[in-house]
């Protein structure tokens, strides 16, 4: 058995590899590593997306933390980020989060925040492993008035509302834009959030039924976006995951504005206004050169980490910046959430665009996307870390990095949440890099899968 935690929480298909049994063992182990410090009886802060494992597994969840006498707040359906934000305001002792974020219904997942709303660190996360492993030996289950309780708040969705725009309070009158919800948790908080601040509000995909989450829709695809942002004459697209923290943005011609260029304007802007903390923006190794060029030419640090919005943060956090992301829209403002936030990422984006008075398609110029090639190839999940152990492929990805140094570069790293090796490469020949790509990926996935 492989490590439980991955990138972002324990991932799986629900009722397979997520298991209600496993929820709780979660629920249980989790709560008590949390928790085991505290002299008064905990209180942990639950929420979900819209698929329709969520209440099966949440209400396993919290029958586990209850097991070990920890009390639970059910917030229901919420973005990630407002329980990280949540967890924070109430003092509770930690937050959890029942997501797949951008994956497809099957799948579910959870994931820890502390008290203070971060991602737990790997080692608090191989202790809640261990724990469960060992069957909760040594852990003692409360009986009588020892036991938890689950309290339900239907109301807590407001006040991550009122958190994003008193952050940004952005005039946002005369201004059209087109809303899609990913079928996901935003469908309420992001509209309303929008709509409070005055604008002219076209939202798709805001009825989630529990099984239509992220399906042809989001920030994973963006086609119909595009085309209804042009169809509505609206000035701005703006795309969510399932869970809502992340966002990806669409200007009025129809053109995929990504979490780079999302970056790079906020960024520059930031910096003009003296906001920028240590004139750094932190990124990962996945973040377009064109990135990075736009960094030095404005003065502005750009720091890069391995790929994953929790590795941004905690460089964030070791250096004191205010702001870094992924190219897939994870964008964490790390002075008024912490976690990625996508609500929090389009009100900054169209506070720019206001204050400025520029249209997206002109702010996006404020960097050159170099063209970039990226394929999956489909692996078995044992072997994924493991692919450079296989002397053909290690071969191949060597040759390639000589063929493109200088002018580009080659990316291969393990998908931290899905069966997959991802193979990037970056280069001036769009029509080469796609070529070299999908050849490296079949052939990862003919010897791995």
């Amino acid at each position: 058995m492989g490590r439980l935690f991955g990138t972002d929480g324990v991932r799986g298909i629900a009722n397979e590899e997520l298991t209600p049994l496993l929820a709780m063992q979660l629920g249980q182990a989790g709560a008590y590593i949390l928790t085991r410090e505290k002299a008064h009886k905990p209180t942990l802060m639950v929420g979900c997306d819209t698929r329709i494992s969520g209440d099966m597994l949440a209400n396993a969840l919290m029958a586990g933390a209850c097991s070990v006498g920890a009390n639970c707040i059910f917030v229901g359906v919420m973005p990630t980020p407002a329980i990280a934000y949540l967890t924070r305001k109430y003092k509770v002792d930690a937050g959890v989060v029942l997501s797949a974020s951008h994956n497809p219904v099957e799948f579910n997942g959870i994931k820890f925040f502390d008290g203070n709303g971060y991602k737990l660190p790997d080692a608090l996360e191989d202790e809640i492993e261990a724990l469960i492993k060992n069957n909760m030996q040594g852990v003692k289950f409360p009986t009588g008035s020892g036991v938890g309780k689950v309290k339900y708040r239907t109301d807590a969705r407001e006040e991550y509302i009122n958190h994003a725009m008193r952050a940004v309070p952005v005039e946002l009158k005369g201004v059209k834009i087109v809303v899609d919800c990913a079928e996901g948790a935003s469908f309420y908080t992001s509209v309303e959030t929008l709509k409070e601040l005055g604008a002219e509000v076209v939202a798709i995909h805001n009825s989630p039924d529990g099984t239509n989450i992220n399906a042809n829709c989001g920030s994973t695809h963006m086609e119909e976006l595009q085309a209804r942002v042009v169809y509505e004459k609206a000035d701005v697209g703006l795309a969510f995951d399932g869970d809502a923290d992340r966002l990806l943005a669409v200007d009025a011609t129809g053109k995929v504005v990504d979490g780079d260029q999302i970056m790079a304007i906020v960024g520059t802007y930031m910096k003009d206004k003296g906001t920028l903390k240590q004139n750094t923006i932190v990124a990962t190794v996945m973040s377009n050169l064109g990135f990075f060029l736009m960094a030095k030419e404005n003065g502005i640090l750009a720091e890069q980490t391995k790929v994953g919005d929790r590795y941004v943060l905690e460089r964030m956090r070791e250096i004191g910046a205010s702001l870094g992301g992924e190219q897939s829209g994870h964008i964490i403002f790390l002075d008024e959430n912490t976690t990625g936030d996508g609500l929090l990422s389009a009100l900054h984006l169209l506070e720019v665009m206001v204050d400025t008075g520029k249209p997206l398609a002109e702010l996006a110029n404020a960097m050159e996307v170099l063209p970039q090639a990226l394929v999956n190839a489909k692996v078995a999940n044992h072997k994924k870390e493991h692919y450079l152990e296989y002397p053909e492929i290690a071969d191949a990805i060597e040759k390639l990095t000589k063929q493109f140094a200088g002018e580009g570069r080659v990316l291969i790293r393990p998908s931290g949440t899905e069966p997959l090796v991802r193979v990037m490469i970056e280069g001036k020949d769009k029509e080469l890099i796609q070529k070299e790509a999908e050849r490296l990926a079949g052939l990862i996935q003919d010897i791995m899968f």
